[in-house]
């Protein structure tokens, strides 16, 4: 436990709040949740299911219902021939990242993280007793000579598209190449598909739904992010039968299940009208590029991410990550994320959340402009 460092963003939100609650007028953009209410018609799902008395044990794997539903929404929208049986529904989609991957490494195994890479998984890699190893990304954070960081311990690849904290789709192409390596040394693949509806002008592939990836490959999503449910804590994992054996063994001797009421919420959630998804994806698009723009003039490159609601810029020149989010927070009273905590590749780089109203983006870009210019 002691070898575990405590989240980097949840401690920068944290901070942040803290400081708001001070009466400080700190504009937050190192929080990775979306700034809408929850839908109403699963509110009221959840609420009705409290009132109904369905506030009981429910099985470890899920409610049928939603086990279901989740498989139809898999094979219908992902290309993955699953079923309800290779289900398994979880506290949050960190919860499942966590169970997948304490079940597919030994003592000693490592995983191959494309960095920069989700601050959480090289902790749950640690709690396995492995190691992780990090595959290097061109300036666009494709991934590139992936090869080269594979060995006779490689047993994982997690694979994250779109991206946190770049942002980055990987294209059908790039999936391929990955999936290749996956074939050719025998490893298993986590696809974690959280941002999947938070997407702008590309398509989303899920890799299990590759030729020779379905033995290998668990792919995870969950609610938080498309239906503004983070506190709700509701995700779900599908794969083989083996590792969704042991999945079921932890969650059984831990969290027991995921929320009885809650996963009626999201049900509705699945089943119910998807138009508030698609308002909040245009307006995420609105704001990634209003924020662009906004850097650009003011001399910080960033590419374009193609999905989630994050930005990577490089701030090499403002003396790196860790030197520039400390003066956005002091100076500016603004909340970013030092890309060191993404890995080895981010450390040139800050994490910037849009998840935040046109208004604050504009009030951060001209802070930023203050401490800049």
């Amino acid at each position: 436990m002691a070898s575990i460092h405590e989240s980097t963003t949840l401690k920068i939100s944290a901070m942040a709040k803290k400081l708001a609650a001070s009466g400080q007028d700190i504009i937050d953009m190192g929080v990775g949740e979306p700034d809408f209410d929850t839908p109403k018609h699963i509110v009221e799902a959840g609420c009705s299911s409290i009132k109904n008395g369905e506030t009981r044990y429910a099985p470890t794997a899920g409610i049928p219902e939603l086990r279901q539903a989740i498989a139809e929404k898999l094979c219908r929208e992902n290309s993955l021939n699953l079923t309800a049986d290779d289900v398994v529904v979880t506290p949050g989609a960190k919860m499942a990242v966590f169970a997948a991957i304490q079940a597919l490494l030994s003592e000693g195994d490592e995983c191959l993280l494309i960095g920069p890479s989700w601050v959480s998984y090289e902790p749950c890699v640690t709690f396995a007793g492995g190691r992780v190893a990090w595959g290097s990304v061109d300036s666009n954070f494709m991934p590139q000579n992936l090869s080269e960081s594979i060995n006779s311990r490689t047993k994982l690849i997690i694979v994250n598209s779109p991206s946190n904290p770049t942002g980055s789709v990987f294209d059908r192409r790039v999936l391929e190449e990955i999936r290749d390596l996956a074939v050719d040394h025998n490893l298993s693949v986590i696809s974690d598909e959280i941002y999947e509806k938070i997407i702008y002008d590309h398509d989303h592939v899920s890799i299990g739904s590759m030729a020779g990836m379905a033995d290998r490959t668990v792919t995870i999503n969950g609610f938080s992010k498309a239906y503004a449910m983070t506190g709700w804590r509701l995700g779900y994992l599908a794969g083989p039968k083996e590792p969704m054996k042991w999945v079921i063994r932890l969650l059984s001797h831990s969290v027991s299940q995921a929320t009885t009421f809650v996963q009626r919420a999201g049900l509705v959630a699945m089943k119910g009208p998807q138009d508030d998804v698609g308002n909040m994806v245009k307006e995420f698009q609105v704001r990634r590029d209003m924020l662009i723009a906004g850097l650009k003039d003011l001399g910080i490159s960033c590419s374009v991410p193609g999905g989630a609601f994050y930005l990577f810029p490089d701030v090499s020149a403002m003396g790196g990550g860790d030197a520039f989010a400390d003066r956005l927070l002091k100076e500016a009273l603004i909340a970013a994320t030092p890309g060191s905590a993404f890995g080895p590749g981010g450390a040139d780089h800050i994490r910037l959340s849009y998840a935040t109203s046109q208004s604050r983006i504009k009030q951060s870009l001209e802070r930023i402009e203050k401490i800049v210019k």
